[in-house]
């Protein structure tokens, strides 16, 4: 495991990596979040009952249109050009939850990790967004990478 920053020159200066040298390769990410509301407040959503409509299709696009931007939110991040981005929502009744997982994946010198993240955060925020009127109270968590293939380091997996 890498145990330097990238995004910081020999002066310390803040920088975008330089990724010239690195061989284009298929690249893919997943990563999840989570939201958790008042039961009430999934049923909504689970019968399309929400007053500004179909949340978790909205919910979708939002999350597919953040992966497309990154680069202008995240700073540092290389743009890239997506050959996919697929959004799944896993409902959890028992615990009054949704999960979302994307799926990101590019042919580049770069990772799309940061897409994934993007868009997965983006998907929470979109839902928060469509439901605060009923549910302030609602908590967005555990934010993470799941997995990424591809470039030099190869296939990792969270470890739970």
């Amino acid at each position: 495991m890498n145990r330097e920053f990238t995004h910081f020159n020999a002066a310390g200066q803040a920088h975008m990596v330089d990724v010239a040298e690195k061989g284009e390769t298929r690249r893919v990410a997943r990563a999840a979040g989570r939201i958790a509301m008042q039961p009430a407040t999934l049923r909504l959503i689970q019968g399309g009952d929400a007053k500004k409509g179909d949340v978790l299709g909205i919910a979708r696009i939002a999350a597919i249109q953040a992966s497309k931007r990154t680069s202008e939110l995240i700073p540092l991040c290389h743009p890239l050009a997506l050959t996919h981005v697929g959004v799944e929502f896993l409902i959890d009744a028992q615990n009054s939850e949704i999960e979302c997982q994307v799926t990101a994946e590019t042919v580049g010198r770069t990772g799309v990790e940061m897409e994934a993240l993007t868009a997965a955060s983006v998907a929470l925020l979109t839902i928060y967004d469509m439901c605060k009127a009923v549910d302030r109270g609602m908590i967005l968590r555990d934010v993470r990478l799941l997995e990424k293939l591809g470039g030099k380091s190869g296939h990792w997996r969270a470890s739970d």
